[in-house]
């Protein structure tokens, strides 16, 4: 069932001549104004994809208490090891739900990143590798995905500028040190383990800052919420990286382009039965003192905006207060209205 989220073919953006490029602009257009979710063909990164598998592997079956040594000691540190059962993305709607199923890593741009600039040494708070036989390659194989995920991810800031009649660095403007976090996403339900009506691998969630780049495996799990209010699964085509908006684009556009509504239900197989996912997720999300002010042309006529300016390390810090810290996020209404009963 993925006939209704756009296929995109990227190839042309760096070498095509005008026409190309604007061809590719206005199907990300389209696509951001009718799902807020595509996927992309010719992003030019298929080559790392088995270094990220690997670490992918590598890491979720070590022993328990090996990845509960990098657990990030605050969870507004989004760094290290995140344990099954420890966060509910739903949260960060302002939405009570139960504990998502998942395990993840997450590592991120850090301040020894941007040498000579007074950053938040919490926001971009440095990596916590772990420590095991072969951590070399498995921290060789999640850097060189962060380097390949970043690139597709700069790439389509590049693409939705021009598709907003903006220059094409309108957006990277605000990406200069871009708070950048890449999670690598395991699904494992153990044999036994009893799994909760209405629990989710992951609750249902919009993604917080610019865009997200995503590889998955192509194992049923992810849904998209689409306008009727009906959820959608998506399988990934071969080949291809899924691209979703988040709420720091719904903010700029004033929801001409909204950011995505999605969730993993657990993952079952043809016969129902619960099977392993692995899916590693970018995260762009833009400079911590970036402000998010509507965008001139996607104003009201009386210039007007349905959103507040906000700056980007408050958006994200709401957020994920919400999801790792789990207090509710009152400041999330406009999307929470999307899944709540009416």
């Amino acid at each position: 069932m993925t006939s209704t989220v756009p296929v995109i073919d990227i190839e042309k953006w760096v070498e095509g001549t005008a026409d190309e490029r604007n061809a590719i602009a206005a199907s990300v257009d389209d696509a951001c104004r009718r799902v807020g979710f595509m996927q992309i063909t010719g992003h030019g990164v298929d080559g790392s994809v088995d270094h990220l598998t690997a670490a992918i592997d590598e890491f979720f079956a070590l022993p328990g208490p090996v990845k509960q040594r990098v657990v990030a000691p605050r969870p507004s540190i989004n760094r290290g090891y995140t344990p099954p059962r420890s966060e509910r993305l739903s949260y960060s709607l302002g939405v009570v739900s139960p504990d998502d199923l998942f395990e993840a890593f997450n590592v991120g741009s850090a301040v020894s990143d941007f040498p000579g600039q007074a950053l938040d040494a919490e926001i971009y708070a440095e990596n916590i590798w772990p420590s095991f036989d072969g951590a070399s390659e498995f921290r060789r194989g999640v850097e060189t995905w962060f380097a390949a995920a970043g690139s597709v991810a700069r790439r389509m800031t590049e693409i939705f500028s021009v598709a907003l009649g903006l220059p094409p660095d309108h957006i990277g403007r605000s990406t200069v040190h871009s708070i950048d976090v890449l999670r690598l996403n395991h699904y494992a339900v153990p044999d036994g383990v009893i799994v909760e009506e209405a629990q989710m691998g992951m609750g249902a969630h919009t993604d917080y800052g610019i865009v997200t780049v995503l590889w998955a495996d192509p194992v049923p799990g992810l849904e998209i919420l689409l306008s009727d209010g009906s959820w959608l699964p998506v399988l990934p085509e071969p080949g291809a990286l899924l691209i979703n908006l988040g709420d720091l684009l719904a903010r700029w556009t004033n929801d001409r382009w909204r950011s995505t509504m999605h969730r993993v239900s657990p993952p079952r197989d043809a016969s129902g039965r619960l099977v392993r996912r692995r899916s590693a997720a970018f995260f762009h999300d833009g400079d911590a003192d970036a402000t998010i002010s509507t965008l001139a042309p996607c104003r009201a006529p009386d210039g007007s905006s349905s959103y507040d300016d906000v700056t980007v390390a408050d958006h994200l810090a709401q957020k994920l207060g919400g999801s790792r810290a789990l207090e509710l996020n009152p400041h999330a209404e406009r999307e929470a209205a999307r899944i709540l009963p009416s």
